[in-house]
């Protein structure tokens, strides 16, 4: 979990929250983000059940100010998943399959299609929304300006 961008403020309400989903205490290291003053980043990783990465990003989505991804990896019997979120864009979430691949459903593919084919949007910009570019548009600034922190590993027995 990388969170991008935080007000001192919400730090702790955070690491309550995501202690609370993986059932462990959460005391990561904040550190200043560059990007936007007055804003704090940190990365938290751990082991732990399938669906953890949702649970984590259902407690802290909608939270103002706040901006963060989460990844969980695929495993030999479960699909990995990738949320990120942002203010103004909400939560991005995809399927990722053994390989790191985003894995669009047909469902969402052809509803993009039919909505391309009426003229209501164009196509590539649709599957830039399923690919989630409009988030990596926003929080590419936010990973740069946090190369090279501190990251902490968390385990969890299962």
């Amino acid at each position: 979990m990388y969170v991008h961008s935080a007000p001192s403020a919400l730090t702790p309400h955070i690491e309550w929250a995501v202690g609370g989903v993986l059932g462990v205490p959460v005391n990561p290291e904040w550190t200043p983000q560059p990007a936007q003053s007055g804003s704090y980043r940190s990365e938290v990783s751990w082991t732990g059940e399938a669906g953890s990465a949702a649970a984590i990003a259902s407690a802290l989505r909608g939270w103002s100010h706040l901006r963060f991804e989460i990844t969980e990896e695929p495993t030999a019997v479960t699909e990995g998943a990738r949320f990120s979120f942002t203010p103004d864009l909400g939560v991005f979430h995809a399927v990722i399959g053994l390989h790191g691949d985003i894995m669009i459903p047909e469902d969402r593919l052809k509803a993009s299609v039919v909505k391309a084919a009426l003229g209501e949007v164009a196509l590539v910009t649709e599957i830039d929304k399923l690919l989630g570019k409009p988030w990596d548009d926003e929080l590419e600034t936010f990973r740069h300006a946090g190369d090279g922190a501190p990251v902490r590993w968390l385990h969890q027995v299962v």
